[in-house]
């Protein structure tokens, strides 16, 4: 008899339980990253302000605030906006949407080095997709922290993320037009 049938109830499944040893094992696993890796944090641009106002203009018409706009040799070659409602897809985030656009016509490897601006910073699984993509540097409006106070949010860094990727070089610049990005929420 499996302990989950046996009734006896000292054997019963405790999910929080689970979830904080698995927790607390990811983050171990996080900051237990190579030293090799690189995320560098990096300033502000001059581009940077004007490309982000595409994204926020992006958030505006997504299911959910969030718009991304991905920049190669300073021109737009996609754009992408929270479609997991309309999609029924709960991956359709807008930097997922940015990158699968830009693949539907284009060779993945023409990513790499490029800059991918989105008004939330991005979640594991979409700073998951930038790394593999080779995106060079990625600019976020809000912080996932900031985020959290509006809807449910993965406490993992778009830092701690790339952090984990010894494989990849990554720049990261936060905080650009938090406070527009933040606004759409008061508007959905």
């Amino acid at each position: 008899m499996s302990h989950k049938t046996c009734g006896c109830g000292a054997h019963r499944f405790n999910r929080r339980a689970a979830l904080a040893t698995m927790g607390a094992g990811l983050a171990s696993a996080i900051s237990a990253a190579p030293a090799h890796a690189k995320a560098k944090r990096a300033p502000v641009r001059p581009e940077d302000e004007g490309f982000m106002r595409l994204a926020i203009a992006e958030a505006a018409k997504g299911d959910f605030p969030f718009g991304a706009v991905i920049v190669r040799d300073g021109k737009i070659v996609s754009t992408g906006r929270n479609l997991g409602v309309t999609n029924n897809d709960p991956t359709a985030h807008g930097e997922m949407v940015a990158i699968r656009r830009f693949v539907a016509d284009n060779p993945a490897k023409e990513l790499k080095g490029a800059t991918l601006y989105t008004s939330g910073e991005p979640c594991p699984m979409c700073m998951g997709a930038i790394v593999w993509c080779g995106i060079g540097r990625v600019v976020y409006a809000a912080s996932i922290e900031q985020l959290s106070k509006r809807l449910g949010q993965i406490m993992i860094t778009s830092r701690a993320v790339a952090e984990a990727a010894p494989f990849a070089d990554t720049e990261i610049t936060g905080g650009l037009l938090a406070t527009e990005a933040l606004a759409l929420f008061d508007k959905k």
